[in-house]
């Protein structure tokens, strides 16, 4: 059977339209699939490593604030009590006298070695300036002592004293 030059070059035409079809299907197509998957790949672990260093920084900043924290109680010294180290400073800000009541209490920490040291202190009839001055002190001091709550009230309008109930906290090693 003879084919006219026409029927074979549509032929050839056909064939090489099915062998460029074949090779864009089994060679081209997969190769951009791929170079598009590894693009995604890539733009993943460049967004994972982003937000593992980070993780890092901040764990390193985390690290940085425990060993000075570890640092602050050790230079604490060793018979450290918080409700001496508030009679101290009440004392020390001329309000000793003002102190109605201090109730110290202690609880441990679930699954830690740490326990929080907690004295609760009613302070009667003094004035802003006494009030600011002594809990300057305690926030201020290096011995790891922060002010967990504080309730002010003014018993009479006409006088310029306050009463004051603050829990003050720190941790035990």
């Amino acid at each position: 059977m003879r084919l006219s030059k026409r029927e074979r070059a549509a032929i050839w035409i056909g064939v090489a339209f099915i062998g460029i079809f074949v090779l864009f299907r089994l060679a081209v197509f997969p190769f951009v699939d791929q170079r598009e998957r590894l693009g995604r790949v890539l733009e993943t672990n460049i967004k994972n490593l982003r937000e593992i260093r980070a993780l890092k920084s901040e764990y390193e900043a985390l690290n940085r604030r425990a060993d000075t924290s570890k640092f602050r109680f050790e230079k604490r010294s060793k018979g450290f009590t918080l409700f001496s180290f508030l009679d101290i400073l009440a004392g020390e800000a001329g309000i000793k006298e003002n102190i109605a009541y201090m109730k110290p209490s202690t609880t441990v920490q679930k699954e830690s070695t740490y326990k929080v040291s907690l004295v609760e202190m009613k302070l009667t009839g003094i004035t802003m300036e006494q009030m600011t001055h002594y809990l300057h002190k305690i926030e201020t001091s290096k011995n790891m002592v922060s002010i967990k709550r504080l309730s002010l009230t003014k018993p009479d309008e006409k006088q310029q004293r306050l009463n004051a109930v603050l829990q003050v906290q720190t941790l035990i090693i």
